[in-house]
């Protein structure tokens, strides 16, 4: 069951990083992010209100639990290390191609499977490894593709800041499974419901200081903003991606390591959208790149069964 969630989740990333490539072309990158974090939170805000005031919501999955100060401490955390994966990102986004962000952000499975093994003791059988081996070959193929377009990995600053989206991102994918993970099992435990709307208010507010402080007093002087639909896909696409995810992670059986790396499919979708809307290039090698991630997902599902 969680893997199949896992997998779900992929494919809502894999549109979520299309509508983010198209609300960012020839856009203010802060604005879009900060729209993104107020449409969220404005999706769970009335969660939050009907799980405090009634008692509708009890006993379902949507039920948005309550915690301390020192929960909301966690959770707050947890904004910040997303933030700051989604500020890099949707800078090193706006400037690369998405053929090549995607491949970039997959290596994410290597850190968190390295995490995973260190601090939660996690194993994985031959069939994991033979997927995670052929996954995390396929994805390393694919990034040096974008050589033939010019990127240099090693000067620019674009694939830099891609590269520490992805480290903030492993982080937060190591300490998602220590939110909802039982107390049995070295986690908190936390209501993944609780988790998922806090943290996208929490994102909300600090993003809206950050407009205030670095964008808005010199807007008038670099790239102006322009609304696009796509920012409203980006809030649901990656809402529901999230929901899905946060709910496969709190099922016992379900591992860290394994879930990450299949969320990182995602490249699939993100990578057919490149070819079609956004005309991207050296495709043909990339195709023959991308068959091995497929075959790599299919030992992850042989050995998750």
């Amino acid at each position: 069951m969680w893997l199949l969630l896992a997998f779900l989740s992929a494919a809502l990333l894999g549109f979520y990083d299309v509508f983010k490539k198209k609300a960012l072309q020839g856009n203010a990158v802060l604005p879009v992010l900060f729209l993104n974090t107020l449409f969220a939170s404005l999706i769970f805000l009335p969660f939050i209100l009907f799980s405090s005031v009634t008692h509708s919501l009890d006993n379902t999955i949507f039920y948005v639990g309550s915690g301390n100060w020192e929960v909301h401490g966690f959770i707050f955390l947890k904004s910040l290390i997303v933030l700051s994966s989604w500020i890099c990102g949707y800078f090193a986004m706006k400037h690369l191609p998405l053929t090549v962000v995607g491949p970039i952000n997959a290596t994410r499975p290597i850190m968190v499977l390295i995490g995973a093994m260190m601090v939660f003791s996690e194993r994985l059988n031959l069939y994991q490894w033979i997927g995670v081996m052929l996954a995390i070959t396929s994805f390393f193929l694919i990034s040096r593709t974008g050589k033939k377009e010019g990127i240099d990995f090693k000067h620019n600053k674009w694939i830099i800041l891609l590269i520490l989206a992805a480290l903030f991102g492993a982080v937060s994918g190591l300490y998602d499974k220590f939110l909802m993970a039982s107390q049995n099992d070295g986690g908190l435990g936390l209501n993944k419901m609780m988790v998922q709307s806090w943290f996208n208010i929490y994102q909300c507010v600090f993003m809206g200081i950050v407009l205030l402080v670095l964008w808005y007093p010199t807007h008038r002087n670099t790239t102006s903003f322009h609304w696009s639909w796509s920012i409203i896909g980006i809030s649901l696409s990656l809402c529901i991606a999230d929901f899905v995810y946060f709910y496969a992670l709190s099922l016992p059986s379900a591992m860290i390591s394994i879930v990450s790396m299949v969320r990182r499919s995602s490249v699939l979708v993100s990578f057919t959208f490149g070819a079609l809307i956004f005309h991207e290039k050296n495709l043909k090698g990339k195709t023959v790149d991308l068959a091995l991630v497929l075959l790599g997902m299919v030992f992850l599902y042989l050995g998750s069964k």
